[in-house]
């Protein structure tokens, strides 16, 4: 399966000295429609087992890239996986982000084009369909539906048996596409251990080193 994305812009790195902004999680919308649910189930684990101080300083280590229009409207262009956690544990959680791109429009399918033309959309639904319109995102985090293969792929990458490409969009992802076009066990995000054995072996093989975060055997 190849996903039919547009090229990509990397994902900008805040600057040196780049002032953050602190905003309500549940007024963040998504730029995804999916999420892998064992991911978020470890997050929020991890959340679970820290104080508000630990948060905060987690997160302002981890600023999410956002894209505003003139209005104010605000969406994030990754962390959904954590964000959804911990809004999850705490509704009127806060996080940190600073803004990589304003678009100079009230309407948000102005907003949404000028991301899709970034490549700062995934419109695949939790079964790897699409491309969807970008109508179909949900407006809040905990509207995103689970994608096993996404789990699957944070497992591997969990493993160290791929490396992380934090400034290409929905890498991820895209592992999860290549593996989704591959034979595997059934499996779910509650339990991925049926398909970890043969997705290994494909994550290690020559048949995927075509992927950014390939680390071969």
């Amino acid at each position: 399966m190849a996903l039919r994305l547009p090229p990509y812009q990397p994902l900008p790195a805040p600057a040196a000295g780049q002032e953050l902004i602190e905003l309500p999680i549940a007024s963040l919308q998504p730029t995804q429609l999916c999420v892998g649910l064992a991911e978020v189930a470890s997050r929020v684990a991890d959340f679970g087992a820290d104080d508000a101080a630990q948060q905060r300083t987690y997160l302002a280590g981890k600023p999410v890239p956002l894209v505003r229009s003139r209005s104010g409207a605000v969406w994030m262009v990754d962390r959904h996986h954590r964000l959804r956690a911990l809004l999850e544990l705490q509704p009127d959680a806060t996080a940190f982000g600073y803004v990589v791109l304003a678009v100079d429009s009230d309407e948000p399918a102005v907003v949404l084009d000028a991301l899709h033309q970034r490549g700062w959309l995934y419109l695949y639904d939790g079964r790897g369909l699409g491309p969807l319109a970008p109508a179909a995102l949900p407006p809040s985090l905990l509207g995103l539906q689970d994608d096993p293969y996404r789990s699957l792929v944070w497992k591997l990458k969990k493993e160290k048996l791929i490396e992380a490409a934090p400034l290409i969009p929905f890498h991820e992802f895209r592992w999860g596409a290549w593996l989704r076009s591959r034979t595997l066990p059934p499996f779910s995000s509650q339990r991925l251990d049926p398909a970890l054995p043969a997705a290994r072996a494909l994550a290690r093989s020559r048949a995927a080193a075509h992927l950014a975060g390939w680390k071969g055997a």
